[in-house]
């Protein structure tokens, strides 16, 4: 049972800014998740993360906008992408 890498992408968004998204699918979720994923999406600007969105083992699903952490409801690859874009969007 191995985990597949389903996206490894990185762009840039300004001179100053870029996207990097990773997302696994895993044989079974992480402790503190529900499903079978594991992902890292993060918004870098002047070197520094402004946004991330991530499941750490025993954390669960959660993101990091600037220096606060709040839990995120999980729902599928698909809406994932679509509320980090959002948040991206609304940084912008």
């Amino acid at each position: 049972m191995n985990a597949s890498l389903l996206l490894s992408e990185r762009h840039t968004i300004s001179e100053h800014a870029f996207v990097e998204l990773v997302v696994w699918r895993l044989p079974l979720p992480l402790q503190g998740s529900r499903h079978c994923f594991k992902y890292r999406l993060a918004l870098v600007v002047n070197g520094s993360c402004v946004l991330r969105y991530d499941n750490e083992p025993g954390k669960g699903d959660h993101k990091h906008v600037g220096q606060n952490e709040v839990p995120y409801d999980f729902t599928t690859p698909k809406a994932l992408l679509d509320d980090f874009w959002n948040d991206v969007d609304s940084w912008r």
